[in-house]
């Protein structure tokens, strides 16, 4: 299904209509709770990182150390856990909705694709929710270990910022979003197939949504160590 919906995006009529309510919808649903996530994550890793840093007496290296944390690893996270709960168990709920009313044989029967016609913008709606999203949680989780340092730790504001340009680079940002744009696609095609396959009637709506949810989670973090192990294999740290 996934090579079908990556086949479909690049056919006409491309439904832009659907697409902009999708988007507008899952945006709607995860703005905020991104946002309220996002800074106890990094609140959390710059507390850790500031405890551990001041034992081994590297304490100008935490703002270098948490940002770099929340940017590569807690945003793409926080992100899609944001949109698989919110956007994508809404996303199977309709889709699943739709099929056991048999809505979906009906389209069939007249010729017309579910995969374009309702998948499609599903996932592309909920991959750029996803990236958007993801800069957004990463200046926000920074900001949240920007205060914790230097209001809880008496950290120094200078030392935060200098340590973060000294050894942050712009590759860094670009597997977060790249981190990001898979995992919205990840999580809007689980979303997508289970709500497209339940079983049981109105139970299995229930089911399949509680399925797709934790599925993506599963998914999520496997497909995360791979891309942060591909990442720093052929990425060398700055100044290394």
């Amino acid at each position: 299904m996934g090579l079908d919906v990556v086949v479909a995006m690049f056919k006409r009529p491309f439904q832009i209509r659907e697409f902009l309510q999708q988007f507008w919808f899952i945006a709607s649903v995860s703005i905020m709770p991104a946002a309220l996530v996002s800074i106890p994550f990094g609140a959390v890793i710059t507390l850790q990182l500031g405890s551990l840093t001041a034992q081994i007496g590297a304490d100008s290296f935490n703002g270098a150390a948490s940002v770099l944390a929340v940017v590569q690893q807690a945003s793409p996270i926080v992100t899609t856990l944001v949109v698989a709960g919110a956007g994508g168990s809404a996303i199977c709920a309709d889709l699943g909705s739709r099929t056991i009313r048999e809505e979906i044989d009906a389209m069939m029967v007249l010729g017309v694709s579910p995969i374009q016609r309702l998948v499609v913008p599903r996932v592309l709606a909920a991959m750029a929710v996803a990236i958007l999203l993801n800069g957004m949680v990463s200046v926000v989780g920074v900001c949240g270990g920007y205060f914790f340092n230097v209001v809880v730790q008496d950290g120094t504001p200078g030392a935060f910022l200098a340590s973060f340009s000294a050894l942050a680079q712009l590759p860094d940002l670009w597997v977060s979003e790249i981190k990001a744009l898979i995992f919205g696609f990840l999580a809007g095609l689980v979303a997508a197939y289970r709500g497209l396959n339940p079983k049981g009637g109105p139970k299995g709506v229930g089911d399949v949504v509680n399925q797709s949810v934790v599925i993506t989670f599963l998914l999520l973090f496997f497909v995360n160590l791979v891309v942060s192990v591909i990442y720093l294999q052929l990425i060398p740290a700055k100044g290394a």
